[in-house]
């Protein structure tokens, strides 16, 4: 039996039109770090802080002190910019997410969301959405949330690819085979996160911020355009009581 599922936020649960690489682009912009599109896309789903250290590593080396100078200034301007994009912005889920949420709680399946984002805009997001109701001061839900907890990426040691996400979920409720869990994002990120954590399924959704040719790429066990179709995916392949 399925006891967990953990989903991704932007692009997966939240609807993204490429806000989240239009303000980390405006963001390298403004401190002098080149990159291009296709670099920018191909690391959405990291750590943010952890895509500047990584590109700025590659472009100025390992020197610590300039390396830190380098990412602080970098970080600190796409906070900025992303906060006050958020701030403003009218925030939706995506298509089939309540439905997922609602229908995870009915058959008392434990849903995680995890994010990319650090805590500050991802209580921004959560709260436009009403999703922070029931939550308690360790973003844990109950018998009222729409959701069983919240994760933001500086939560844990490492965000993903890494899979401390999942397995703080997993501490969290008791679980201790990953083969009870399910991981559902919209980049290859997400998918590695779950192969890592070595879930019973790694699912690609195709409606977020990459393709289904881009995903068709990474080592998923499942692509869904949409998580209208994952209820079904519960239901018919692993038996969920109906």
């Amino acid at each position: 039996m399925v006891k967990l599922v953990v989903l991704d936020m932007a692009g997966t649960t939240v609807k993204d039109d490429h806000e989240v690489e239009k303000c980390f682009k405006e963001a390298c912009v403004l401190t002098g770090l080149e990159l291009s599109d296709e670099e920018i896309l191909a690391a959405q789903g990291w750590s943010k802080r952890f895509v500047f250290e990584h590109f700025w590593k590659k472009k100025i080396g390992d020197n610590q002190g300039e390396l830190t100078l380098a990412v602080d200034k970098s970080y600190n301007v796409f906070k900025e910019v992303l906060e006050g994009y958020y701030s403003q912005k009218n925030v939706l889920p995506t298509e089939g997410a309540i439905e997922t949420f609602n229908f995870l709680k009915e058959h008392d399946i434990k849903c995680v969301l995890t994010t990319g984002f650090y805590r500050k805009i991802t209580d921004i997001i959560l709260e436009k959405l009403g999703w922070l109701e029931g939550l308690d001061e360790n973003y844990v839900g109950g018998k009222d949330s729409l959701i069983s907890m919240s994760i933001s990426s500086d939560d844990v040691e490492n965000g993903r690819p890494n899979p401390d996400m999942i397995h703080k979920a997993m501490r969290q409720f008791g679980i201790d085979n990953a083969k009870e869990v399910i991981k559902i994002g919209d980049t290859p990120s997400d998918i590695q996160a779950g192969k890592a954590a070595n879930c019973l399924m790694s699912i690609g959704l195709t409606n977020g911020t990459h393709s289904q040719e881009q995903l068709e790429k990474t080592d998923y066990d499942l692509l869904l355009t949409s998580l209208l179709k994952f209820p079904e995916v519960l239901k018919e392949e692993l038996v969920v009581n109906r």
